[in-house]
């Protein structure tokens, strides 16, 4: 498979996005060969996850498949619902309109000691669920 992903990770937690980031990079590097040094993949930061959405969707057509990574964590007000809904609902328009399979590895949790447990597996788990249905593709 010789494919090119674009991988967008909100680094708001940065210990939770980097475990992020680094999971998915070690999967598609060593299942597929595909990394950072041979333009395989591409890795934009954003600030939050409300900005992944609109990051893939202005490289849309330059990228064969993507992988959104982050974290929401729910706090004392309804910030979390909109936020997670908001995103979630965004990415999996852009996948249906463009046919093109975006990784959902945005963890959304109720507290941060939750999160890091889920950041061990959830890069991986999005890298390769993009990964199958390229290889379909």
């Amino acid at each position: 498979m010789k494919k090119k992903i674009l991988i967008v990770c909100a680094n708001y937690y940065s210990k939770i996005s980097d475990n992020l980031l680094d999971c998915a990079l070690k999967h598609l590097n060593k299942t597929y060969n595909l990394n950072i040094r041979n333009k395989g993949v591409v890795v934009i930061e954003v600030p939050g996850v409300f900005e992944i959405p609109v990051t893939i969707a202005t490289r849309i057509k330059k990228y064969d498949g993507f992988i959104a990574l982050g974290c929401v964590i729910k706090g004392q007000t309804p910030h979390f619902d909109f936020i997670s809904s908001a995103t979630t609902n965004a990415i999996m328009k852009l996948s249906i309109d463009f046919k093109k399979p975006i990784g959902n590895g945005i963890i959304t949790c109720l507290n941060k000691k939750q999160a890091i447990v889920r950041s061990i597996k959830k890069g991986q788990e999005a890298a390769n669920a993009v990964s199958i249905v390229l290889e379909k593709l």
